[in-house]
């Protein structure tokens, strides 16, 4: 698997080279957004998503004039070049980079967003199509079809919104945005392969039951496979100290073990972006503790700087793939029926999130509210959640192209129609959303710093949580058992994330690595 070249405009540049003439202007323009994309930083309004796309643009308009008419491509896309080599470091660094200790004490309503939402969303965007579309004159979908559009257009993409919120101003805020953007685009695949396993034929009540025993099964298995990547890196690490030798073999064990682990889980037929992403957590909080300073700071950089790489690749491809003329010719819709789609198609994404956003953040509410720490949900802070997952963006495209096309190609005209259609949703949410998030942001939130999520520290706190002692008598640990069940279903998550300190303290940092909670509030 890889790149297709087009080889329309290779005349005009070597006719002994071509692909290393492509791909020499890929990189090019790929330097070229970098620096527009830095320029544009200040005033926060242009993002790189949004930049990329926009030199993309610009970039297929040239191209297509070169080639006259006949490509707008420097590069033909290859979705399964996407899930093999940009998408691992992306969601790698994701995990990687997580304030863990927001992500955890919030876990509940990340995974409530990112998982239940997913399925509401599904749901609501598959009916909806399967619903308008064929009044809109576009039939001939299959019901594998209208499932898989659901799955596409329920990824998101925070990435506007994540560049205007600041973790240190609005850390609740920004852990529910960022953590339900990650859990959101790992069930959104692990859901698009189980619906690929279905008998579409036979579909009813027991069907919808394996989907959802497929999804528990890959949704577990995957974590699993990737805490253990994590925890045998980080015990080789602690046990053999490369850094004594060498520095870079530590981070190139941490690379190698990290992509290890997603082709594991691919070779399985698991989730490879669930995998890396447990396998970064657990990295961050066991293995980058036993590498040197240099490697712990060299770490950080070298896995952002891969994944904002990868990031901005698949964005530039979007804005020249929007002008792929022969897409357009082949597909069934015209220039009318294409708006009718993709506007529906955006206006059931806006109903998707509508229906689970706010019913489950006044959910959220309702089981936090005995709690004494801070963890309520404002109407505002749900509308930026709900303005946060509206841009779809490269999960959705690789998606797509994984459906409706074999290796980037399609002469289906219903299959190219799907795939117009997502560019542009894509394109739509992404410019038109993305340039809107900073104003609403600004109007909800104008002054960040005074709207900070505080953490007060529950009176409890201090208090008893210890586990079971064998030393101590049956009555005794039957009240702190008692105390204990009391004070976790007062405090679920509060109570299971202080339980799990004390265990990591006492059991896993000894053999993994890492100081003790005590010594870093960041767990």
């Amino acid at each position: 698997m890889g790149f297709g070249f087009t080889a329309c405009f290779t005349r005009n540049l070597s006719a002994e080279h071509p692909t290393v003439v492509l791909i020499t202007v890929f990189v090019a323009v790929l330097c070229l957004c970098l620096v527009i994309g830095h320029l544009l930083e200040e005033n926060r309004w242009v993002n790189e998503s949004i930049t990329a796309i926009l030199v993309g643009g610009v970039s297929g308009t040239v191209i297509l004039l070169i080639s006259k008419g006949k490509s707008s491509h420097i590069l033909v896309f290859d979705e399964q070049l996407f899930f093999i080599y940009l998408l691992p470091p992306i969601i790698f660094n994701a995990g990687f980079q997580v304030k863990k200790k927001q992500f955890f004490q919030n876990f509940l309503t990340i995974m409530s967003f990112g998982v239940v939402g997913v399925f509401i969303s599904t749901f609501i965007i598959a009916a909806g199509s399967w619903w308008l579309f064929p009044k809109l004159g576009f039939a001939g979908l299959t019901a594998r079809d209208y499932l898989a559009i659901g799955t596409i257009f329920s990824s998101t993409d925070t990435v506007c919104t994540l560049q205007i919120l600041h973790q240190d101003e609005t850390p609740f805020l920004y852990s529910l945005v960022f953590g339900e953007g990650v859990v959101n685009d790992a069930t959104s695949v692990v859901l698009f392969n189980a619906v690929q396993k279905i008998h579409v034929e036979k579909f009813n009540g027991w069907a919808a039951l394996h989907i959802l025993g497929d999804f528990l099964y890959l949704f577990s298995s995957s974590t699993v496979l990737g805490v253990g990547a994590g925890l045998l890196t980080s015990y080789v690490l602690r046990t053999f100290y490369f850094g004594r030798h060498s520095s870079t073999r530590e981070l190139a064990i941490m690379v190698l073990m990290a992509y290890l682990s997603y082709m594991l889980a691919e070779l399985f037929s698991l989730s490879g972006i669930l995998t890396v992403f447990f396998c970064g957590i657990l990295m961050s909080h066991y293995a980058w503790h036993n590498v040197t300073e240099s490697s712990k700071i060299t770490s950080k950089h070298v896995f952002s700087m891969m994944s904002f790489i990868a990031e901005t690749f698949i964005f530039l491809y979007v804005g020249m793939d929007a002008l792929d003329i022969g897409k357009w010719r082949t597909s069934k819709l015209g220039f009318g029926g294409s708006v009718g789609v993709s506007s529906t198609i955006v206006a059931l994404v806006l109903l998707g999130r509508v229906a689970f956003v706010f019913p489950l953040s006044v959910l959220t509410n309702f089981t936090n509210r005995s709690a004494e720490r801070n963890a309520y949900i404002s109407f505002k802070h749900q509308v930026i959640i709900w303005w946060a997952g509206l841009m779809r963006g490269a999960v959705s495209i690789a998606l797509a192209f994984k459906q409706f096309t074999f290796s980037g190609v399609t002469l289906d005209p219903l299959n190219a129609a799907m795939i117009t259609n997502t560019t542009i949703v894509v394109l739509f949410t992404t410019l038109v959303f993305g340039f809107l998030t900073k104003p609403l942001v600004c109007c909800l939130i104008p002054d960040a710093a005074n709207n900070n999520h505080v953490e007060r520290g529950s009176p409890k706190e201090d208090g008893v949580l210890p586990l079971l002692s064998f030393e101590e008598s049956a009555s005794t640990n039957f009240d702190r058992a008692k105390d204990s069940l009391s004070l976790l279903m007062e405090q679920p998550v509060y109570t299971i994330h202080r339980y799990w300190r004390k265990f990591d303290d006492t059991y896993m940092r000894p053999i993994f690595g890492g100081p003790l909670h005590g010594i870093q509030s960041e767990c």
